[in-house]
Formats: structure tokens, sequence, C-alpha cells
């Protein structure tokens, strides 16, 4: 687990062009088609704006949501806000490695900035294989003549093998953006110095990486409880036989996680004392939040953990010395429904152990409410949680590589 790749501290960037993969995935409005939260389009100007100011055409390589969903989208708005986020001209081109992006790549001058089209717009951006066969795709054997260094600093799209994450990295010395560099100091840091007890509590609605994360966490005994919220929760309730009612159960099989099921069941045979599932849930009837224990679930969809079980995951909580928390505990996007998320976020910023909390939801939440006593909020809930399950990142995986075939 060390960080035995480049860094921009290792790259002399001036007058030369460099690619750099961010992730400003942003939440847009389905129905204006505005972005609505430029978080990470922020985040990462700071690695944009050092490599600009150092002198090089800096090529920006980015994916906004997904083929099928309704935010995935150009990203011309994207750049528009980048512009206003740096103070500076931003280009965009509506092509990843045509003719038109290739041609408007070999006429920067220094200190341009450019951003190509939606790399998601790209078919063979979004098939699974090996980072050595993501090199010979036609985005990197286009892009890379044109290109002297490769930076990578999407933090939050690290776990996957795709194109404009690992291609890159065996034509050309690559690096990590301070976003990444960042990112992985933080979480190795944690994952060798874990103090006792270790608590994660896990939720929301991603509920496969969570439940391999569990099953990890508890077969190495790196952690002492594991608190479930959101669809974890319901999951492991109904592996533990609980009546969680028609509806629930059928949004779980909705999601594909019946599987996950029979193995929450089994881990919780396999762990006893270690999982914790809620005491008592909360549904909304008549626009109003109304709890019931879980032994008297309604056939209502669950909406958030009750306050017996927050009260109790606090507890927990506090006296732990390292926590990591994923996912919110229920849709607390929804008015009245965001107390089991705010006190769990509560207990973790009043917890003397030093505590991590992934990304997506569960940061955005943190941000909202100004806490300052998490010792680090990550920019990548995927990622991330696949760190802390153990598991290797391809895209920081392929940097190392990459220091070991260009080192001086």
């Amino acid at each position: 687990m060390s960080l035995d790749f480049y860094t921009l501290d290792d790259l002399n960037v001036e007058g030369k062009t460099v690619l750099v993969r961010v992730d400003i995935n942003s939440p847009v409005d389905p129905v204006t088609g505005m972005i609505l939260d430029d978080a990470r389009i922020r985040l990462h100007a700071e690695t944009i704006a050092e490599i600009a100011d150092k002198g090089a055409k800096t090529v920006l390589l980015a994916h906004q949501s997904r083929p099928g969903k309704k935010d995935f989208t150009n990203l011309q708005q994207h750049a528009e806000v980048l512009r206003k986020v740096l103070g500076r001209p931003v280009g965009y081109v509506d092509d990843i490695f045509g003719s038109h992006a290739r041609e408007t790549i070999s006429n920067m001058v220094n200190g341009d900035i450019l951003l190509l089209e939606n790399v998601r717009f790209y078919s063979e951006e979004v098939l699974k294989q090996e980072p050595l066969q993501q090199a010979e795709t036609h985005m990197v054997k286009l892009l890379y003549p044109l290109a002297d260094y490769f930076v990578n600093d999407a933090f939050a799209a690290a776990h996957r093998s795709q194109p404009s994450l690992v291609g890159f990295t065996f034509k050309m010395p690559s690096a990590a953006g301070r976003v990444m560099e960042r990112e992985l100091k933080a979480l190795y840091s944690a994952l060798r110095n874990v103090e006792k007890p270790c608590v994660y509590v896990l939720g929301g609605i991603k509920a496969d990486d969570s439940v391999m994360v569990i099953e990890n966490a508890l077969e190495a005994g790196n952690v002492d409880y594991v608190l479930t919220t959101g669809l974890v929760a319901n999951i492991f309730l109904w592996g533990g036989k609980v009546k969680i009612r028609k509806l629930n159960r059928e949004f779980i099989e909705q999601k594909g996680y019946c599987d996950y099921v029979k193995k929450a069941r089994s881990l919780c045979k396999k762990f006893k004392g270690q999982i914790m599932v809620p005491k008592d849930i909360a549904v909304c009837i008549d626009e109003k939040r109304v709890e019931f224990p879980v032994n008297k679930i309604p056939n209502l969809p669950i909406y958030d953990i009750g306050t017996e079980t927050t009260t109790e995951y606090a507890r927990i909580i506090r006296n732990a010395r390292t926590i990591f928390a994923n996912g919110p505990a229920g849709v607390f996007e929804k008015e009245g429904f965001n107390l089991g998320t705010e006190d769990i976020l509560n207990a973790i910023a009043s917890s003397p152990g030093f505590s991590i909390i992934g990304g997506g939801h569960l940061a955005a939440a943190a941000n909202l409410m100004g806490l300052s006593g998490i010792s680090h909020i990550s920019s990548g809930g995927g990622a991330s949680i696949s760190m802390i399950a153990g598991e290797s990142l391809p895209a920081v995986e392929v940097l190392r590589e990459s220091a070991l075939k260009y080192r001086p």
C-alpha cells in the first residue's frame, strides 16, 4: 500500500501536452438539464490550474453519468462551469478522439485548457476489459501520440478499468493528480493504523459493494461492529427473517439483490453480535414521518431508520476509535427523513476516533451540515469502499506500473 507512483511534483510539464482524467460527474436537474452542484468541478480545479499555470496544454477527459440515465448528457455546461470556477478560458469540443478533437489539441498553445466530450459517449469506455486491453482501444491509440504525459485525478472512478482511466498509462509517463494523491494518502494511512474498536456504518442503495465489504472485513477481523442502514439494512433484516413486507422485498428484487439476502443470512449467523440491524424504521404516511418497530413494519417503503436505532448506533460510534461510513441511512433528501443520516453524521463528528466518510450522498449531506469533526471526507464512495474491502484499484495499480516503466 505504498505511494510508489508519480505525482505532479515529478513532472516537468512546461510546454508539454498533458491528458488529465478528472471526475466532474455532477448531479443534473432532469427537467432543466442544469448542473445542480459544482462540488466535483471545484474539487479538480486545483490540479487543472496547477498544470495550466506551469505552461502546459491541458486536455481534460471526463464522463457524465452513463448510457440509459436521464443525466447522461454532453459536457458543454461542465466547461462553462469550470470556466467560471477557474476564472480563465476553457475550450470545449463535442468530440473525443475524432479529427475535430485531434486538430483542436494540435492547435493549442501553452496555458490552454480544453475539455473533450463525455468519454462514455464512446462504447468501448463502458466495456469491462483488463487494463492492457484498454490500452489498445481507439481512444488511446488516437490520442496518446498528441500528448506527453497522462495525469489521473479521478479517484472517484479509480475502481474501474476503462480506457480513459487505465489505457494511457501504458503509452506515456503518468502521474496522480492532487485529488488522487490526497485521497490515497488519507486512506492508506487509515488502513495502516486501524485502532480498535473499529466500526463500519454502511447504508445507501448500492448494497452489493457494502455486503462485500462486510464479509471481507469480518473475515479478516478488521472490524468490531457493522451498523447497517438504508437498503443494506433492509437486506440484512430480510436475511434475518424479519417481515419487511411485499413492497420492500420487491424493491430488493428489482435491484437484483436477492442473492445478497442469502449472503446476509449466512453472515449474521457466522458473525452474530457484530452485525447490527435497525430496531425501528420510519415510513411516510400522509407526507409525515411515522416510526414502527421492525416486527410491525407496514406494507410501505422504508424511508429511514428509527430513533431507537439511531440512539443505539450513536452510542457505538462515539465509543469507536476508527469509523468508516458510506451511504445515507435513508431518503435524506425528503423532508423528515434526514434524521437518521444527520444523527449518524453528528455522532461521527463528535467521536474522538479517526473517521472517514465515503463519497456521494453521505459526503454531500456532511458538507451541507458543515461538520468539522470528520477526519476525512472522500470524493469517491465506490473507490474508497473498494479500498476498505481490501481490493486493489485498477487505475492506481497502472500508475505504479507506469512509474516503474518510465523511471529515469
